[in-house]
């Protein structure tokens, strides 16, 4: 790397720390609490990552994107996923345009709602599969193939895809292979007693507050890019696979209570998770250089989503989040 650009990327990260003080103060006029939450999705947009949300209603999932996409200044799309939603619904559709002065008829393409930014994919897990894999293609690929056509999306591209923990009825479950796509799964859980009496007041007063715009699209996209060339060292990367790999049931290595109660564990995606997700934290912290505590710092939101509990667990009470605290206090031991 040459000197110049090192230096830029220094000041980048400088900028980012300081940026990221200011993004916490700015989502708190507006947001109570969820600090952790914030710090989960900062992280996965900085390594270009997807985010599933898994809460309850009325936990201000979408007030929090909405006010991240705001400080950001980056362009914000709801689309609220329902049974009867076809892929073009979120693609967009090819409509018949007249011109009035020769009477020629073209096909015009009106783009639909994945064409932003910061998308909140709302209860993603309501509409069909067929919905979903056109959401998927998106976030994989960066563009939106439709009547023939390729359209590249505009960069950053953010995809926060919610889900009700509780009602399952009428649902599309996302099977694995599609759980493994998004980059974080990140739980949002009740207010404690001070936040939720801070969130009534706010809300049935005068309170109004404004946000400020404190990044612009190309330092994100920066800053994305810089990421990757955060240094993770040899110890760090094993511990990564290590950790990834103890959550297999079939390995050899692995402990015995995920042999007796895991059907499924991660892939090499929940280690290059662990690894960028812990580069992120580095970055947004001012530090240049990974740790074994910024990769278990990550492990949850990573490892939880590609974690399958088996029949044995569920009865148990054991859950994915439990799983990976007690991998994390045997490597700790």
């Amino acid at each position: 790397m040459k000197e110049s650009s090192e230096k830029d990327d220094l000041v980048l990260v400088d900028k980012l720390k300081k940026s990221h003080l200011a993004i916490k103060q700015q989502l708190a006029k507006i947001v109570v609490g969820q600090d952790a939450v914030v710090d989960e999705l900062l992280i996965s947009l900085f390594c270009k990552g997807h985010v599933l949300l898994v809460g309850v209603p009325g936990l201000a999932k979408t007030l929090l994107i909405s006010t991240i996409a705001q400080i950001l200044d980056l362009d914000f799309k709801r689309i609220q996923f329902t049974p009867d939603l076809m892929p073009s619904d979120i693609t967009g559709t090819e409509v018949i345009d007249q011109d009035l002065s020769t009477g020629k008829r073209n096909f015009r393409f009106i783009k639909g709602p994945l064409f932003g930014q910061i998308i909140l994919a709302d209860e993603i897990n309501r509409t069909p599969p067929k919905t979903q894999a056109a959401l998927l293609q998106a976030m994989q690929e960066y563009k939106i193939t439709a009547a023939g056509h390729t359209y590249p999306l505009a960069l950053p591209f953010f995809v926060l895809a919610t889900q009700n923990p509780i009602e399952q009825e009428g649902t599309y479950p996302l099977p694995e292979a599609q759980l493994d796509r998004f980059f974080f799964q990140i739980n949002i859980d009740y207010p404690s007693f001070d936040e939720e009496k801070e969130i009534v007041s706010r809300t049935t007063g005068e309170f109004n507050a404004v946000s400020e715009k404190l990044l612009t699209a190309q330092e994100i996209i920066a800053l994305q890019d810089i990421v990757r060339r955060v240094p993770a060292a040899d110890h760090a990367v094993e511990f990564a696979v290590r950790l990834a790999r103890a959550t297999r049931p079939h390995e050899n290595t692995s402990p015995d209570f995920v042999k007796q109660f895991v059907n499924w564990g991660a892939g090499p995606r929940g280690a290059q998770a662990l690894i960028l997700g812990a580069k992120a934290k580095a970055i947004l912290e001012g530090r240049f250089a990974v740790s074994v505590e910024d990769i278990k710092a990550v492990a949850a939101p990573a490892l939880r989503h590609r974690v399958l509990v088996n029949f044995n667990g569920e009865a148990e009470g054991m859950t994915a989040d439990k799983l990976i605290s007690r991998l994390l206090e045997q490597s700790a031991g």
